[in-house]
């Protein structure tokens, strides 16, 4: 479905996540922008927020964070920005999405900041996948971790108890190896798959 001329809204969330120095942290940012492209100036920007946390890698704990408001509607909306700073000290495994909702949805904090810590969690761990593989792979060892998997392990139908992803490892899918997206699991079954073990 497209509709004609310009849009009435676009919402876009970007993160961005590097490795700390000394390799035992990561510093994740995650910006918030709304835009209104037919509003003068063009495209004119109604919010604008970013959130940053540094993570420890061995525990998935923030250790650090920050709420910036670069572009928002009310001169009071920035007030807010140092409630996000209760992000220190939370881990970003179980129990994640319940904390954040009980600390700062709704009057406890900023819809948009909110938005960004929800989007933050998946994308922490993610960042913590590529991080130890990344580290294997300039360590010279295969950037597969089996231990690596158990981070997604129910997060969604793939990744079910009973899903193809573990059917697939068990089959002999090593991730990091071969194409995206991974092939259908009868091609994992075949006895003349390349790479079979």
């Amino acid at each position: 479905m497209t509709g004609p001329g310009l849009p009435l809204h676009r919402r876009t969330i970007s993160v961005t996540a590097h490795e700390e120095e000394g390799g035992g942290e990561i510093c994740v940012e995650a910006e918030l922008r709304d835009e209104r492209p037919w509003e003068a100036p063009p495209g004119g920007t109604v919010h604008r927020m970013a959130l940053t946390v540094r993570v420890r890698l061995d525990d998935m704990v923030i250790s650090a964070a920050r709420a910036d408001m670069r572009t928002f509607p009310h001169a009071e909306c920035p007030r807010i920005t140092p409630a996000f700073d209760g992000l220190v000290g939370l881990s970003v495994g179980a129990g994640y999405n319940r904390t954040i909702q009980e600390r700062f949805r709704g009057v406890s904090g900023c819809t948009h900041l909110y938005e960004l810590t929800r989007a933050l969690g998946p994308a922490v761990v993610q960042a913590a996948i590529s991080a130890g593989a990344l580290r294997r792979a300039a360590d010279g060892e295969p950037v597969h971790n089996p231990r690596a998997t158990a981070g997604v392990l129910n997060s969604c139908h793939v990744w079910a108890p009973d899903g193809v992803g573990l059917r697939k490892l068990d089959a002999g899918w090593r991730p990091g190896t071969g194409p995206r997206p991974v092939p259908e699991l009868d091609t994992f079954d075949r006895p003349d798959r390349p790479g079979r073990p």
